[in-house]
């Protein structure tokens, strides 16, 4: 009676222990199953970003995804993905990718709309297009819709510009924008990096000056493209500042130049003086009704602080070193461009 008692209990824990074994069986296989769809480490690092244009929805980052091998397993990423409801919540972006981040990492990180911002740097751009152009290699709008908004005189004129010195507005330096930044959202953020340079102290010594911002820039983009060397920045404007006062046309060789759109010139000669143009201030009196080039903040600066003296005339050294030779008169003036122009021969160069 014990024995069949004994065989009783004995096959019951034969059940329990196969069906318990069954189970961790179950068990350990869904946690597995879950480890290999959420956290086993699943981007190639083939590439460094994933770039999500805007208006994508899942099953065009699906496509991205898989046509640029960015993960092992597409499969346990759909999966994964699904579960994690993100085919509803895609968002344009550049992500950055780090090698065997897992699905549930990268997934998190695409629903959040965690994106690396890009760097974007410009300075010493002559033309708005070029401008453009920089910029559309740096973030997802192409360049012509970039310039179309640039010469736009409504658009431009909402920011206080028209479309020749709108490009007064842009202050070289360094700036991080998010990929997917369109050119309306773009522009504005410039514009707000605008205000934030021009802050009260340059604000009431372009006052002081009797320049407006604009016009500052406007002086700032010749002083830029007469100076090779920046210590010379003060002196050079306080010349132009000193013709602008005795409303003498400031005669600056960069700006026709840039008039004659020719910018390989290195002699200005007599027929570039007499090009047809508001640029060309060997003809006109005043500013340029835009900058020639976009100007430096030392050049600004170097407006703005001015070297008080009384030179209105400087011509190129003889020495090509950069550095300029002064006069407060034209016979001096004469003499320095007759050395300089001797020079230009002696090299032969002609144009």
């Amino acid at each position: 009676m014990v024995a069949k008692k004994s065989k009783k209990i004995s096959f019951k824990a034969k059940v329990f222990f196969a069906m318990l074994a069954l189970v961790l069986i179950v068990l350990s296989g869904t946690g597995i199953n879950y480890y290999l769809k959420y956290f086993k480490p699943n981007v190639t690092g083939n590439k460094d970003y994933l770039f999500i244009p805007t208006g994508s929805d899942f099953k065009d980052v699906y496509s991205i995804i898989s046509s640029e091998n960015l993960v092992k397993d597409t499969l346990s990423f759909l999966n994964a993905a699904q579960n994690m409801d993100y085919p509803v919540k895609v968002k344009a972006g550049r992500y950055r990718l780090t090698k065997d981040m897992s699905n549930r990492s990268l997934i998190n990180m695409l629903k959040a709309g965690n994106q690396e911002p890009v760097k974007i740097s410009f300075q010493n751009v002559r033309l708005k297009h070029t401008l453009a152009g920089m910029i559309s290699k740096k973030i997802e709008s192409d360049s012509a819709s970039i310039s179309q908004l640039l010469d736009s005189a409504a658009f431009v004129e909402k920011y206080g510009f028209n479309t020749d010195n709108v490009y007064t507005m842009f202050i070289p330096n360094s700036y991080e924008v998010y990929w997917n930044s369109n050119p309306e959202k773009f522009f504005l953020r410039m514009h707000s990096e605008y205000l934030k340079f021009w802050n009260a102290e340059r604000k009431a010594k372009a006052a002081g000056i009797n320049l407006s911002q604009t016009e500052v820039s406007i002086l700032a983009s010749i002083v830029d493209s007469e100076a090779l060397n920046d210590s010379e920045m003060p002196r050079i404007a306080g010349l132009y500042m000193n013709r602008l006062h005795k409303g003498m046309r400031l005669e600056a060789d960069p700006t026709v130049i840039f008039a004659a759109n020719d910018f390989s010139i290195r002699r200005v000669l007599n027929k570039h003086l007499r090009i047809n143009s508001p640029y060309n201030t060997y003809l006109n009196t005043g500013l340029p009704p835009g900058p020639i080039t976009m100007p430096s903040i030392n050049a600004i600066d170097a407006v703005l602080n001015y070297e008080k003296h009384d030179y209105i005339y400087m011509c190129a050294k003889e020495d090509f070193s950069g550095y300029h030779n002064y006069a407060s008169n034209l016979t001096q003036h004469l003499q320095n461009a007759r050395k300089f122009q001797e020079a230009l021969n002696q090299r032969n160069i002609k144009k």
